[in-house]
């Protein structure tokens, strides 16, 4: 099949993909340009899995101070070169995260960093809610797990829905940006400050 270079440059211009990608990607989704944005977007999000292991010891510190100055982020991220920490699209990544975490307050980045004991604490406030409802053990038990893991989406940052796309988890925005950049990043850490809260 014969792809034009026109489609290959409106791809290129949407995607940012490069050249060749783009034309594999054309000629895969029989010359279709929103077929062939969601081929390479597929393509990328298996490259991003790939990626997911690899060591990043760069990256930068990113503080926002929400208006009005009563709320403050400090978020580390971190990319695997100096290169893609420079770069605009992992400076916007950055910067997006710093505001998702002043807008919802997480209390981890990921689940398996939240204290076991917090954990406890909110299944048992959810299988006494469930007993009330005096179903049988087993669907208490379904009905607290379920609750934990709306829990879960709530206070564990990559869990969370995008506040700037609500389709989308923080996970699914990170893993489109190491899809983009090509090399693994890692949100490491954060603090949130709010004037007059204790610590």
């Amino acid at each position: 099949m014969e792809i034009s270079a026109a489609n290959v440059k409106e791809l290129r211009e949407k995607t940012g993909a490069g050249i060749m990608e783009c034309k594999k990607a054309l000629i895969e989704a029989e010359g279709n340009i929103q077929k062939a944005i969601d081929v390479l977007r597929k393509s990328g999000m298996a490259a991003a899995k790939e990626r997911v292991g690899r060591t990043t010891s760069e990256g930068v510190i990113e503080a926002y101070i929400h208006p009005g100055n009563r709320l403050g982020i400090l978020v580390e991220v971190n990319c695997e070169s100096d290169f893609v920490a420079k770069t605009e699209e992992f400076k916007s990544f950055v910067k997006d995260v710093a505001m998702q975490i002043a807008a919802t307050n997480p209390l981890t980045v990921i689940r398996e960093d939240l204290d076991k004991k917090i954990i406890e604490k909110e299944l048992e406030i959810y299988r006494s809610h469930a007993k009330e409802t005096k179903k049988p053990e087993n669907i208490i038990e379904k009905i607290a797990t379920g609750k934990l893991e709306k829990y879960f989406q709530e206070v564990c940052l990559l869990e969370q829905q995008y506040i700037k796309d609500t389709s989308k988890t923080v996970k699914d925005i990170l893993m489109e940006t190491i899809s983009k950049v090509g090399e693994n990043i890692t949100i490491k850490r954060f603090a949130r400050f709010r004037l007059g809260e204790n610590s």
